[in-house]
């Protein structure tokens, strides 16, 4: 089935083009959420139309999400969950959790901005990539613990340590 996007689509294409997807695809998720229309002459009248407005909307939508991202890049969530002796989790951090942690941090997403590839099983620090815009992606980074404390202990392990600076001896003292 061919279809004329309405926006950019990751793996897929620009706004404006016509491409050819699979009718559950089309059916399912781009037609129902206004992201396609149908290839047809009509269809493609139309879009050459709108395609300033839908532009500029676009634009608009892109420069909010930039300045989000610009907010939002860097920030660091904690996570507290069970865990075993070995780190293994009790159950699993997904995208609805990191989501509503961010939420908590003060941001507005959805759990479907945040792309989660597999759920996180263990303790640690992970990089988890939230899609704001098509074209506007950042980096959170999460930090899964047992407790706050522990959380704590990872992150100041993790930091480097400011030593102090050392001395040297002028040139002509050696000491033997």
């Amino acid at each position: 089935m061919e279809v004329i996007l309405l926006e950019r689509i990751e793996k897929l294409g620009q706004m404006g083009d016509t491409v050819k997807v699979k009718p559950g695809f089309a059916r399912n998720y781009l037609l129902p959420q206004k992201k396609a229309l149908r290839a047809t002459k009509e269809n493609q009248v139309r879009f050459e139309s709108q395609r300033a407005q839908l532009e500029a909307q676009n634009l608009k939508r892109r420069e909010d999400a930039q300045a989000v991202a610009a907010k939002l890049d860097g920030l660091s969530i904690l996570v507290i969950r069970q865990a075993g002796e070995g780190g293994m989790l009790y159950g699993s951090v997904s995208g609805r959790d990191v989501a509503d942690a961010v939420k908590d941090a003060g941001f507005t997403i959805e759990r479907r901005q945040v792309a989660l590839d597999n759920p996180i099983k263990s303790l640690g620090t992970y990089a988890v990539r939230v899609s704001l815009h098509p074209e506007v992606a950042v980096t959170v980074s999460v930090h899964v613990a047992r407790s706050q404390e522990e959380a704590e202990r990872a992150a100041r392990a993790a930091a480097p340590v400011a030593e102090e600076p050392v001395e040297e001896a002028p040139e002509g003292d050696v000491e033997a």
